[in-house]
């Protein structure tokens, strides 16, 4: 069959939900598991969902600080670009794990990645056709006794909360 061909309800589609796991952890499985299909040409696509909730480990005020320092070198014309929105911080360290710049396998795997803040409609619940729950058996531990959310950090870094609150801005 042609790659172009190929429908939805064919393609794997794995889900994570980066409720309660370390972010770090769960960018590494998802970047390794795109870059393995993304090399041997599968259709192979990853949703995040929940990103806000995801965890980093460590003092808060320490983690908010590094976060901090990182967005501060930032310039809104030169760059480097560092995101404040959490999906889009997840999104990022997935990136940071693999060879983007330089290979064509990178940027492929990376685009068959979607992280969404929330959990959208059509993923509640019962899965649709062509999707599964991804394996996070090997990260899912118990919370570390010093952490901090990633919608924290973005809240530190001034992004609008009400995406994932629910409230006003």
């Amino acid at each position: 069959m042609e790659r172009g061909c190929l429908s939805l309800a064919e393609s794997n589609t794995y889900v994570y939900d980066a409720t309660d796991l370390i972010m770090g952890r769960l960018a590494s499985i998802v970047a390794k598991q795109l870059l393995s299909a993304a090399r041997a040409g599968e259709e192979t696509r990853v949703i995040i969902v929940n990103a806000e909730k995801a965890v980093i480990s460590g003092k808060k005020d320490s983690v908010i600080n590094e976060y901090l320092e990182r967005y501060r070198l930032n310039h809104a014309r030169k760059g480097p670009f560092f995101p404040r929105m959490p999906d889009l911080i997840m999104k990022r360290s997935v990136r940071g794990m693999l060879p983007y710049q330089r290979k064509t396998s990178g940027r492929t795997a990376f685009r068959a990645l979607r992280v969404e803040i929330g959990c959208p409609s059509h993923l509640d619940g019962s899965l649709p056709d062509g999707h599964s729950q991804g394996d996070d058996s090997k990260i899912r531990r118990a919370l570390p006794n010093k952490f901090v959310r990633l919608g924290d950090i973005s809240t530190a870094l001034g992004a609008p909360t009400h995406r994932w609150t629910g409230g006003d801005v």
